[in-house]
């Protein structure tokens, strides 16, 4: 039985998880849904960091599953703690000394969102529905809170080193639709894989898809 630590991105709900939650566990696997503190202005990556490194605690068989700007945690994590694999959905990968402010200007994010909403005919003006939960069912949005964390500054100014990523397996996984992070996103490689800016991202990831496979990868999780 593996243990899959799940780490969101931005705002940091373990609630974007809830329907991720149940499969894993019916795959036969523990589920690990962290929860951070997002709109904590004195809360950035070390904290985080340390949220996740409790999460883990004395497990071994560990599969962390980072999406959107989570991206930017995991790293973090696996020079801490033994990690089997990491599992990027829809993830803000960085290069080495990148911050997440500087992320986005360094992968033409907002070009090629603006681009793709042109091809598609949707609004280039960001709106969380369009952009953030365009495949989410109303019946989940009812349920779920009414608003949100919004995600506090500290972190998009924060630069971290990927060095510990190379030692890690990694996968990346990205939606069919994906409207905010869509195809066209600078995409240079690093640790033998390419760098995945792409991802409808979500800020709920219930139909997203975590890496599947055999005994060395994740069950699928749709």
């Amino acid at each position: 039985m593996a243990s899959f630590v799940l780490v969101p991105g931005a705002g940091g709900m373990a609630w974007y998880w809830h329907r991720v939650v149940p499969l894993i566990r019916a795959a036969g696997h523990e589920p690990i849904a962290v929860d951070l503190p997002g709109d904590d202005r004195h809360a950035g990556l070390a904290a985080y960091v340390d949220i996740v490194i409790r999460a883990i605690a004395e497990r071994s068989d560990v599969i962390l599953v980072a999406q959107s700007l989570a991206g930017f945690t995991a790293p973090l994590v696996c020079a801490r703690a033994p990690v089997r694999m990491v599992v990027f959905v829809n993830a803000m990968i960085p290069k080495p000394g990148e911050t997440a402010g500087a992320w986005w200007g360094a992968t033409g994010a907002a070009e090629a969102r603006e681009q793709a909403a042109a091809r598609h005919g949707y609004a280039t003006e960001f709106d969380v529905g369009t952009y953030f939960l365009h495949d989410v069912p109303q019946d989940v949005l009812r349920a779920g809170p009414e608003q949100p964390r919004e995600e506090a500054e500290i972190v998009f100014g924060e630069p971290l080193s990927l060095r510990a990523l190379a030692r890690n397996p990694h996968s990346c996984s990205c939606g069919k639709r994906r409207p905010f992070f869509p195809d066209g996103i600078s995409t240079p490689r690093r640790a033998r894989k390419a760098r995945k800016g792409g991802g409808g991202n979500s800020r709920w990831p219930s139909r997203r898809v975590v890496e599947c496979g055999r005994a060395d990868r994740a069950p699928s999780c749709v």
